[in-house]
């Protein structure tokens, strides 16, 4: 029998990326596994034509539409009676020079922040219930390296994944023991973002890794999986998935 066989679990932001190669982990380990987008349909269901199983959905909801998430949790109570494993993923961010300061406006910081640490705050709030029936859930905040070395897309981007990584503590003591709380913290990942980076840029954060490459989606996913499904006993920690780059 598939390890998930009978388990529910929410990727939220599941229509690229690190987002749809978790879902397919899941997938493939036979729970069901429902993907949350804002705005990219189409993506989702390039996503949801590559998952293994039945009973796999899409639910459009924006990470910062607090009614919109507590309509999602209403379906997935109703639909699926249960969540074991939400996956907060959706974030946003673009490249801003970090000593551009005037580029970085209030209105796209307020929008990091609000995407990135209010909307994973709100969803977790929203499917509190749900992830502890059934004898507990998990939770996995998909953050970033950016957190602990200050250097990402941009400050806010950075100043976020720092303060997720904060709330995961502090999530992980306020929810337990009925819910576990884990950070996973990719380094320079192969996605459409850094694709569009300088090639000198990916070539020197390629050599200051000591593994030799970037990551991949399937390496986070890999971790989250992990994290949601063997580390029974890990909570309120940021595990990082970097190829050692500190070490560079």
């Amino acid at each position: 029998m598939p390890e998930l066989e009978g388990k529910v679990a929410l990727v939220t932001g599941g229509s690229r990326g690190i987002g749809a190669a978790t879902a397919r982990i899941f997938a493939n380990a036979g729970a069901r596994v429902v993907i949350t987008h804002r705005d990219s349909a189409a993506g989702a269901e390039a996503t949801m034509a590559t998952l293994p199983g039945a009973g796999h959905r899409i639910i459009q909801a924006s990470a910062t539409d607090s009614a919109a998430l507590a309509k999602a949790a209403d379906s997935v109570a109703s639909i699926e009676g249960r969540l074991d494993i939400l996956v907060n993923n959706a974030a946003t961010t673009r490249v801003i020079p970090h000593g551009d300061l005037d580029a970085l406006d209030d209105d796209f910081f307020d929008t990091i922040f609000q995407t990135n640490v209010r909307g994973a705050f709100a969803t977790v709030r929203c499917f509190r219930g749900l992830l502890t029936a059934d004898g507990g859930g998990v939770i996995v905040n998909v953050s970033s390296l950016a957190s602990r070395m200050a250097n990402g897309s941009n400050v806010a981007y950075c100043a976020s994944k720092a303060a997720m990584d904060n709330m995961t503590l502090s999530l992980a003591r306020a929810l337990a023991p009925d819910i576990r709380v884990v950070s996973v913290a990719p380094g320079l990942v192969d996605t459409q973002l850094t694709q569009g980076w300088d090639p000198a840029v990916r070539s020197r954060m390629i050599e200051q890794t000591p593994l030799g490459r970037l990551g991949t989606t399937e390496d986070v996913a890999a971790t989250i999986y992990a994290a949601a499904t063997h580390l029974s006993f890990v909570t309120g920690v940021v595990i990082p998935v970097d190829g050692g780059r500190p070490l560079g």
